[in-house]
């Protein structure tokens, strides 16, 4: 591994900057590089200037997390589209279920 990627502060997986998002998009061919998998509190995130978004698709994860989830319909390569297409969801409402938490990242994502 080089100084371009590092250990997540999880353990699990692995943390890269723009120039690795940029090498991968040119090598593939890509403007745009979607990924998923990673709790974002607002449901996705852009980064590394619009090529790289964090969408994350379960609301209120393990039921403790408070965060939001989104999908992103992509019918075309147009960034603006591609932003239009974002729809931010909140987890359902269980009966019986407690109050909801706050939005916090949970100490145990960072």
């Amino acid at each position: 591994i080089n100084a371009e990627y590092g250990v997540s502060p999880r353990g699990a997986g692995w943390t890269f900057g723009q120039g690795k998002t940029e090498e991968w998009n040119h090598t593939n061919g890509l403007t745009l590089t979607a990924r998923a998998h990673q709790l974002v509190m607002e449901g996705f995130q852009w980064t590394h200037d619009n090529k790289l978004i964090t969408l994350f698709s379960a609301p209120n994860y393990s039921y403790r997390c408070g965060n939001q989830a989104a999908i992103m319909r992509a019918n075309d390569s147009n960034i603006e589209t591609l932003k239009a297409g974002i729809i931010v969801f909140d987890a359902a409402v269980r009966p019986n279920d407690g109050p909801t938490m706050g939005r916090r990242t949970p100490d145990y994502f960072l």
